[in-house]
């Protein structure tokens, strides 16, 4: 890294089928919105050779591929895969959003991924978010490096925004974030403004001068030198204290001078293990140039300092019925599993999975077997099916390049699997195996929806179970005590993505409306009711006459129903009659229209008729003698409270507790974390939380992350529930 002169990959960078796991580089980049991730990926792809500057194949297709990743990645929300070679190496470039709603893309990024790129603004910063995935690599020891773009902004300060890197991502050690290179600049303009033209490299001490759109490199003068020392100086001693030569930090400290190579091949170790983390700055090609500011350093680093797939533990395997299975890691001879990290649907070749092979290799037109499991809860039915594996390839712009296999450590797109949906294991047929699902964030905005026309009502079911099997992330829901198809959604914009993809993807034309949260009512007190349901009006008649008492029970008691009739006032085969009936009732409710639960129901008397009386009839009085004696009594209206966690930054906390008092939350405690963070526990009337997903993320500014469980239903404050019976006497 470094040291190496105009380096140019042996062919043009188009990338095909690799041969050896050792010959290929998962890379997910990683940054908020904004921040350079796609302008990067199609600057790396044009050093790389994948594309001329006018956009074009290299190979002389007459498709704009450029243009194409242009138009497709910038719409910023869903995972883009562009593969490119550089010295001989495979690169597989996947571009993620950096819109908080589209996190599971993010996630299906990272799971697909050996290592990542983090993209940072350098007029803009780190933002909360991208802290928070810092850690989650971190945890998982997931090799990283930062990429600082935008450097020809006004206010851009290369080496302010390393220290702030430093201090976001370095933790207890901010000297395992440092920079390998430092800006050379241009002349002043008439702004005053230097413009960033190249870099200096502090181990090779050699100048890399980008302004012309090719790289050319120098030797600098003498006078430059003194300039780079104390960061050079820092950059060594960085790297040797993560060497695994214990002996080399004190050579250096009794003087001895560290051979360049040395030092390059202990930071290419140290990066792969994931325990420094260099910085590099890139910009875009000059008007005709071929090669970006910082692109060949960063294909350097990509290709020589980030780990191969071996490297790579694979996930957790298990065989079907949940015996542990252990799968050498990256091996190509290996039983097959691979994972579906991205279903989409093409206009014209149909759903195409992105697949991950991570033992064995993937062959057109065999017949794999594909599990699903563990989602259920969102929409997704567990499902163990044999397919056929339709075409492979491998994605630029809007062609698909034909490929004969994907081996272990690859990335692949499989044509026409049907059944296939987003988190499925690929695996042999005759020895199917599952992979421990990656974490999924869970979807906490209810979008409710229903058909806009008979048309629409019709294509709805199949439209909602396409859209839900290419985005886990969101979970849907058939509520059955308020009749509403929901679909809970990450925020806004994921909400807007996916009513945009019902209308153009599938022609399913859909209106969202209120949704609704399942209330119950309940007795306050002790009230009783006779139902007479009397009618002689020629032909068979109808008598019946029964009279309850109705008094609360404890949360959770549900219906209770009991007999008390003496004298055999109403015959015993009618009794269950008006079981049935006031059981009905309560179903539908006694006050504003929600369920009634937590009261018992007692029988206490009532009148039969010899000829006239029937199930019917008894029915329909239990009924009526429930609605009378919710006549003369006071009802609750009871609403369903949630237990919430939420973890904020202590800057946010006094924001977040006044929040939650303003929504009637009664907070249960607070817990003090890691990364000046704090755990909130609250129980929140979920009637007030229902855009909370988007509330919280303003006022946190996307930092803070919450989860909800149900706890119990709980009268409602009079004012509220008042407010309730109106809206249902209206409607």
């Amino acid at each position: 890294m470094g040291d190496k002169a105009n380096a140019h990959p042996g062919a043009a960078g188009r990338a095909t089928a690799a041969d050896h796991p050792a010959s290929v580089r998962n890379v997910v980049l990683v940054g908020h919105s904004g921040s350079g991730k796609t302008t990067l990926v199609e600057a790396l792809a044009l050093t790389a050779g994948a594309v001329n500057r006018a956009g074009r194949v290299e190979d002389g297709g007459t498709v704009s591929d450029y243009d194409e990743i242009e138009h497709r990645q910038n719409r910023s929300v869903q995972l883009s895969l562009v593969p490119v070679e550089w010295d001989g190496i495979k690169v597989n470039l996947l571009d993620t959003p950096g819109y908080a709603d589209f996190v599971g893309e993010l996630r299906a990024g990272l799971r697909a991924a050996d290592a990542a790129l983090f993209v940072v603004s350098a007029s803009d910063g780190v933002d909360g978010s991208t802290r928070m995935v810092w850690e989650e690599c971190a945890a998982v020891g997931m090799p990283r490096a930062i990429v600082i773009t935008h450097l020809e902004a006004a206010r851009a300060d290369f080496e302010e925004m390393t220290r702030t890197c430093a201090e976001a991502f370095g933790g207890d050690d901010p000297d395992a974030v440092l920079p390998l290179y430092l800006p050379l600049r241009g002349p002043e303009g008439p702004d005053g403004h230097a413009p960033v033209t190249g870099l200096t490299g502090l181990l090779s001490q050699k100048l890399f001068d980008y302004s012309s759109g090719e790289r050319k490199e120098s030797e600098p003068g003498e006078d430059q030198l003194p300039e780079l020392e104390d960061a050079r100086n820092r950059l060594i001693e960085g790297i040797i204290s993560e060497s695994e030569d214990e002996t080399l930090m004190d050579r250096y400290l009794g003087g001895e001078q560290v051979d360049v190579k040395t030092l390059i091949e202990d930071l290419e170790r140290a990066v792969a293990r994931g325990v420094f983390h260099p910085v590099l700055a890139a910009a875009p090609a000059a008007d005709g140039g071929k090669q970006g500011l910082g692109t060949v350093e960063v294909l350097e680093l990509i290709t020589r300092g980030f780990p191969t797939p071996f490297e790579h533990p694979t996930p957790g395997v298990t065989t079907i019925d949940g015996k542990p299975r252990e799968i050498k890691a990256c091996d190509t001879e290996g039983p097959l599993v691979a994972e579906v990290v991205k279903t989409s649907s093409d206009p014209y070749v149909g759903r195409v999975s992105l697949v991950r092979v991570f033992s064995g290799t993937l062959r057109p037109d065999e017949t794999v077997h594909v599990s699903g499991h563990g989602l259920a809860d969102r929409g997704h039915e567990d499902h163990d099916v044999d397919e056929r594996v339709g075409a492979l390839s491998t994605p630029f712009g809007k062609q698909q390049r034909p490929v004969t296999h994907a081996i272990a450590g690859d990335l692949v797109c499989v044509a026409k699997l049907s059944r296939a949906e987003t988190g499925d294991t690929l695996s042999a047929k005759d020895d199917p195996l599952l992979m421990e699902p990656w974490q999924m964030p869970d979807p906490l905005l209810p979008l409710a929806i229903q058909a806009h026309s008979k048309a629409d009502e019709d294509k709805l079911s199949q439209g909602l179970s396409r859209l839900v099997a290419e985005d886990p992330t969101m979970r849907l829901e058939q509520n059955q005590d308020t009749h509403q198809v929901v679909l809970w959604c990450l925020g806004e914009a994921h909400a807007d993505v996916a009513l945009e993809r019902l209308r153009s993807r599938y022609g399913v034309q859909v209106d969202v409306v209120p949704h609704k949260v399942s209330l119950r009512e309940t007795f306050a007190g002790k009230s009783g009711g006779r139902g007479r349901h009397v009618k002689q009006s020629g032909g068979h008649g109808q008598y019946a006459i029964c009279e309850i008492e109705v008094e609360p029970l404890p949360g959770g008691s549900g219906i209770e129903f009991v007999d008390k009739v003496v004298g055999g006032a109403v015959p015993r085969q009618f009794i269950p009659s008006v079981e049935k009936g006031v059981k009905a009732q309560a179903a539908k409710g006694v006050a504003a229209g929600y369920p009634l639960i937590d009261v018992r129901i007692t029988l206490l008397d009532g009148k039969a008729h010899s000829v006239d009386s029937s199930d019917a009839a008894f029915q329909t009085a239990g009924a009526l003698a429930l609605r009378e004696a919710a006549a003369d009594a006071k009802i609750h209206l009871l609403e369903p409270v949630a237990e919430v966690s939420i973890l904020v930054g202590d800057d946010y906390v006094g924001a977040v507790m006044s929040d939650l008092s303003g929504r009637r939350g009664r907070v249960l405690g607070t817990e003090q974390t890691s990364g000046n963070r704090t755990l909130i526990k609250a129980e929140v009337p979920e009637i007030e939380i229902g855009r909370y997903a988007v509330d919280l993320r303003s006022l946190s500014h996307g930092t803070a992350r919450f989860n909800r469980s149900y706890a119990r239903h709980e009268p409602m404050p009079a004012q509220v529930a008042e407010r309730i019976r109106e809206e249902a006497r209206d409607s």
